[in-house]
């Protein structure tokens, strides 16, 4: 009988928040894609949420990951650079969950009861414990790994307890079982430290030519190929905004109902590969943007993660990576729309009706 997933078994444990474009659904055929390659080191241009950093690193690969967000950098090298022994890291968890919770920046802003009038993503009594393990983690002066650790630690622990859809653009109106629970940290699930793993925060095209791999694994983030629904809808420091105020912990000024970091605002900092105008030439300016990541690529092989809710087509992804080298394989996988894709964000758009497919193309420079 075939199943969607024949292999999962064979895939490594990986752990990670809810996550709009997350990979777990399709590690198996990534990990299969790949297993057959003369590959040594791997780049994880797009990292996330780490779901495929860890997965190449429980693998055995020498792993390069890489992401503009402050949350994902944190993530990686909490799973990758780790570099003390279970149990140290384990009593720092156990001073951590002793805090005494307390109201502060995080509870005043994301915090909120029974009787709120206000929707929030997180119960009061969770975000008094935020509020004092955030505060207790930079009191202690921890290394950079360790610290690391402490808040990938924090941020999985709350995202066990949220209150949301799986962003944090809006909340839900009424509190969802899970909120109910507790927060407490655990120790992540940490992967093999070879040694020879790197974690980056850089823009994609400040690193490809400077970090050459065997394998690069790219998962652009991408604009609705939807007219009407504008790129700012999907661009994740917004989804994400609260992960990157708990690592930063700068307490930013915020705006609107879901109390964003200012700097979350729609068109700042929008990626370019989210572009949903067209240049001089009538191309899309994202579609311009992974040609160019292909082009300035130093790898021998090339692994592209697509959506088909995306700006591109199949067909112009076939057609670049034709151009820039030889297309070893595409593989179309389709799996149900998940709650995300079927929210609807304005009157006129929806996509809960449509068929969303996932592209993997490998291709030989």
């Amino acid at each position: 009988m075939n199943t969607l997933f024949p292999n999962f078994q064979d895939v490594p444990r990986t752990e990670g928040i809810k996550y709009a474009g997350s990979k777990l659904k399709i590690l198996p055929y990534i990990l299969d894609t790949v297993s057959s390659l003369d590959v040594d080191t791997v780049m994880d241009g797009f990292s996330g949420s780490t779901r495929v950093t860890q997965m190449f690193a429980h693998q055995g690969y020498n792993v390069i990951s890489n992401d503009i967000s402050a949350w994902s950098q944190t993530l990686a090298t909490a799973y990758l650079l780790h570099d003390k022994p279970v149990r140290y890291y384990q009593e720092l968890i156990d001073h951590l969950n002793q805090s005494k919770g307390y109201e502060g920046w995080y509870s005043f802003y994301y915090g909120g009861t029974e009787y709120s009038t206000e929707k929030r993503p997180f119960q009061l009594k969770n975000t008094m414990k935020l509020d004092a393990i955030r505060d207790e983690i930079d009191r202690l002066h921890l290394s950079e790994v360790d610290k690391a650790v402490a808040l990938t630690s924090l941020i999985l622990a709350l995202d066990a307890v949220d209150n949301t859809l799986g962003h944090y653009c809006s909340y839900l109106s009424g509190w969802c079982p899970r909120s109910y629970n507790d927060i407490v940290l655990k120790v992540p699930s940490f992967c093999p430290n070879s040694g020879r793993s790197k974690v980056y925060r850089k823009d994609i095209f400040d690193l490809i030519g400077t970090e050459p791999c065997d394998l690069a694994y790219f998962d652009p983030p991408y604009g609705s190929n939807n007219e009407k629904m504008p790129s700012s809808r999907v661009r994740y420091n917004a989804y994400y905004h609260i992960w990157t105020s708990i690592i930063l912990n700068d307490k930013p000024e915020v705006f609107g109902k879901a109390n964003r970091r200012i700097d979350s605002r729609d068109g700042v900092n929008d990626s370019v590969f989210e572009a949903y105008r067209k240049d001089e030439d009538g191309h899309y300016k994202a579609m311009n943007a992974i040609r160019e990541l292909i082009r300035k690529t130093d790898a021998k092989y090339i692994l592209l993660s697509y959506s088909s809710g995306g700006r591109a087509t199949k067909k112009d992804l076939c057609d670049i990576l034709q151009t820039e080298g030889n297309l070893l394989k595409c593989l179309e996988i389709n799996y149900k729309t998940n709650v995300m894709g079927q929210m609807r964000w304005t009157n006129e758009w929806v996509n809960s009706d449509a068929r969303t497919c996932e592209y993997l193309f490998l291709m030989k420079k």
